[in-house]
Order: structure tokens, then sequence, then C-alpha cells
């Protein structure tokens, strides 16, 4: 029996490519780079975004565990079915900054400067039975 999958935001990740990158932009005017995609510079306004493949590995920055349910819009699970989960702030070479979900919830497990990767991990699953998918940054292995 195969699970169907979709994304929780499709829009800001080439998965379900087995190598999955999350989509920024970058501004052909000064050369900054967002995620996720937006229209305009966000550091000098100009209109001329282009998407962009940002790189999969990256250094594990900040860190903690979200030891509860975040409030609104957060569509996941809750009460006994919530597991604390780890967010982490990962710098994607020395091109940007991302925070996301780690999948590493224990602070004994990770370090400043780990090097992590993109994955895709389970979220939730909704009301026709489709697992929901996001993505997260994992430890690298040794």
């Amino acid at each position: 029996m195969s699970t169907t999958q979709r994304a929780l935001a499709p829009e800001i990740s080439t998965w379900p490519n087995d190598d999955p990158q999350l989509i920024g932009s970058r501004c052909a005017g000064c050369g900054a780079t967002t995620f996720p995609v937006q229209q305009r510079c966000p550091k000098c306004s100009g209109g001329d975004m282009s998407e962009v493949l940002l790189p999969r590995r990256g250094t594990l920055v900040a860190w903690t565990t979200q030891g509860f349910p975040p409030g609104a819009p957060y569509k996941g699970p809750t009460g006994k079915d919530f597991v604390p989960f780890g967010v982490g702030l990962v710098q994607l070479d020395d091109v940007i900054r991302v925070e996301g979900r780690l999948t590493e919830n224990d602070p004994a497990e990770l370090e400043f400067g780990q090097e992590v990767e993109l994955t895709v991990v389970p979220f939730t699953t909704d009301e026709d039975g489709t697992e929901i998918v996001t993505f997260a940054f994992r430890p690298v292995a040794d």
C-alpha cells in the first residue's frame, strides 16, 4: 500500500525530486537572495527578482526545541499527538540564512556549525488520509 503525499507548501521547494531544493529569489539589481520567493527586493526595493535554487547543505547557526504547538495558522498535530520538534537557523553556504524545522529535537545532539542538509519529513495527515510533508534540515552523518 502506497501513501499519497503532498507538500504543505508546494511552491517553496522542488519536492518530490529525489534531492529537493528550496526555491528562493535573487535581485538582479543588488544580488540579495530571499526565501521564500519575493516579488520585490527587501534590500533595494528593486522589482527585477528571479527564482533561484538554494543550496541543499548548510551549517546550523542557532536552534531551539518547539515544546508546544505553534499558534494559528499551524495545522499540525496538537494535544496528545503533538511531538516537540527542533527549529533551527541554517546558513546555506554564503547565500542565505533559512529558518526551518530540524529532524532532531534533542539539543544534546545539535551543535553550532554542525553540517545539515535539506530533507522532507511527514508533518500531518489530512482528512482524506493524504500525508502532508514539509521541509526540514537533518544533521549530515560523519
